[in-house]
């Protein structure tokens, strides 16, 4: 990392929220939590439902900025009230394209709120623009004087992205002007488990007297809980203020975003797909209050609501009452009433009255997903010996959440943190203070190249055998140079090293494999994936062989690599393209 900074700010852009946070070195040196949180964001309704704003944005058809977060959710708001949308793009929860995408690339689409198809890249880029220009607005507010290159940038992403994600997200910051070599990427549930490392006793919520999460072999379990996934890493504490990684991270699509998909299915199964489509389409001021009436009514129910109680949604009555004598030609009380789920959800005038059951049901794939991912973990045995669940982010709020953990994991210690939903922004700004806090790291892929060595009959296919220069070799093996489940320490060196096949070549493209099994025998083994490639400059080519050491570092949030021509000991320039 290039210069001694002054700042740390981080910024967790997230799938449904997005916020920034930021603290001097000289603050953080005298006390680690004394961290800001921007709070200058204005709803401009009465959803204001965190120190964050939505991660939403909204440019005209051209593909201009006009604005992100709240700001973006109140005008699109308006221009959908006006029936203009359809000369805007308007953005909501793009995050969740980046997850498991095996496509990835600069030059990917994704789709708006109405389907119009617009670059990715350029969506991501913005958006981390509109958080760090409303950063510098709030610094020169409050008359603090930082230079731009006395900065340090933390941008988090998921510990469960792939590496293609990852990059792509660092770039996309770059493009927003972040400066590279002063950006670090944080992995969500690390940052949570360091700020949780300096929460005093009485702001862990389930912690009891005499727990100390920050006593050196304390092992516990991580479990951020955010609007697309559930992120679940588990920690050892050792000596010297650091953390070790015990199991690989792991995790899935189960986040909030996950319930409302559910919420999304009722009203397709009350109102049918067509009309659905047409409130989304037509009225979307209609059906953007809809759904953030719903993601109030999330975070307000409870677990131990009786089966006589209800959860109570207003709706825009006049727009479905419309829709319905439009596309049903009934009264939207009367297509309730006939619908399969009459007996679960009435309305009276503009609310909808669901019992409180079925609203828990929504949550019910969610929560056994959450519960079956941490099963799935404690039966390890790298996680035997853990005793503490760590409940994070903003989806881990939700008490329906907290006690279906308890019930499931009742052996099992867990605690939430005061300002859960803020503990990856402000971890995030400790890890870059202190990057070196987590002294190893578990490998969630094996790593290698194709190689053709000879030929084996006892061990290779014969479909692979192929003849070269008059010998049998074998065609695609996969030669790891880490494995999966490997306990690596940060900057974990591996060398390997490539020879020019030709006079007067200038270039080497060396292409890496990845792969979850952790000794897969060929590259075209199902799960084994072209990761990117190392494109090595040679340095004075010539008629002579070269030979470049290409120096691999892992055990970091990223993957990183060095090349040096072993006869002039020249450094070469390598970029390793992901995306």
């Amino acid at each position: 990392m290039a210069g001694k900074h002054v700042m740390v700010v981080a910024i967790d852009f997230g799938t449904t929220y997005s916020g920034y946070a930021f603290s001097l070195r000289s603050d953080f040196d005298k006390d680690p939590l004394k961290i800001k949180a921007n709070q200058a964001w204005v709803a401009g309704h009465k959803y204001h439902l965190s120190l964050k704003t939505p991660s939403t944005l909204l440019l005209d058809k051209a593909g201009k900025f006009i604005a992100f977060g709240y700001d973006a959710e109140l005008r699109y708001n308006n221009i959908a009230l006006d029936e203009t949308q359809k000369d805007f793009l308007y953005f909501e929860r793009f995050k969740m394209s980046l997850y498991n995408n095996e496509e990835l690339n600069k030059n990917m689409v994704i789709k708006d709120i109405l389907k119009k198809k617009f670059p990715a890249f350029q969506v991501f880029s913005l958006s981390i623009k509109a958080l760090k220009d409303h950063l510098e607005t709030t610094l020169q507010n409050q008359g603090i004087d930082v230079k731009s290159d006395e900065i340090k940038w933390v941008l988090t992403v998921p510990a469960i992205w792939s590496d293609s994600a990852k990059q792509f997200m660092r770039e996309a910051a770059i493009a927003a002007g972040l400066p590279d070599k002063m950006l670090r990427i944080a992995l969500e549930p690390e940052a949570a488990s360091l700020f949780c490392q300096h929460l005093p006793l009485e702001k862990l919520v389930g912690a009891s007297k005499g727990f100390d999460v920050s006593k050196p072999g304390t092992k516990y379990m991580v479990i951020d809980l955010g609007g697309g996934t559930a992120d679940i890493t588990v920690h050892e504490k050792l000596k010297g203020n650091k953390l070790k990684e015990l199991f690989k991270a792991s995790g899935g699509a189960c986040g909030g975003t996950s319930v409302d998909s559910k919420f999304y299915a009722t009203l397709t199964r009350i109102f049918g797909g067509p009309m659905l489509r047409e409130l989304q389409n037509e009225k979307t001021y209609a059906y953007m209050d809809l759904m953030r009436e719903f993601e109030t009514s999330k975070r307000v129910v409870k677990p131990d609501a009786g089966t006589d109680s209800k959860v109570t949604i207003t709706i825009p009555y006049v727009v479905l009452n419309e829709l319905c004598k439009e596309i049903h030609d009934q009264e939207l009380k009367d297509v309730l009433q006939e619908s399969t789920l009459g007996d679960d959800i009435t309305s009276v005038s503009d609310k909808l009255r669901i019992k409180a059951s079925y609203f828990k049901s929504l949550f019910g794939n969610t929560i056994e997903d959450i519960v079956q991912h941490i099963k799935n973990i404690l039966e390890k045995p790298e996680a035997k010996d853990v005793s503490k669940l760590l409940l994070v982010g903003g989806f881990s709020e939700c008490s329906l959440i907290q006690e279906a953990v308890k019930k499931a994991f009742p052996d099992k210690r867990v605690i939430i943190p005061e300002e859960a939903g803020l503990a990856v922004l402000k971890g995030a700004v400790i890890f870059g203070h202190q990057p070196d806090s987590i002294s190893s790291r578990i490998m969630r892929f094996s790593y290698g190249v194709r190689i053709t060595p000879d030929f084996d009959e006892s061990i290779h296919k014969k479909d692979k055998k192929i003849m070269i220069k008059g010998k049998p070799h074998c065609a695609d093996v996969f030669s790891p140079f880490l494995k999966a489940g490997s306990e690596v320490p940060v900057n974990h060196k591996v060398v390997e090293a490539y020879t020019t096949t030709r006079p007067f070549q200038d270039s080497m493209p060396v292409i890496i494999y990845y792969t979850e099994d952790e000794s897969p025998m060929y590259v075209t083994d199902e799960g084994c994936q072209k990761l990117g490639v190392l494109d090595v400059k040679v340095p004075a080519p010539s008629a002579d062989d070269h030979h470049v050491a290409v120096q691999y570092v892992f055990g970091d949030t990223e993957l990183h690599m060095v090349a040096v021509e072993v006869q002039s000991k020249t450094p070469c320039s390598a970029k390793f393209n992901l995306i």
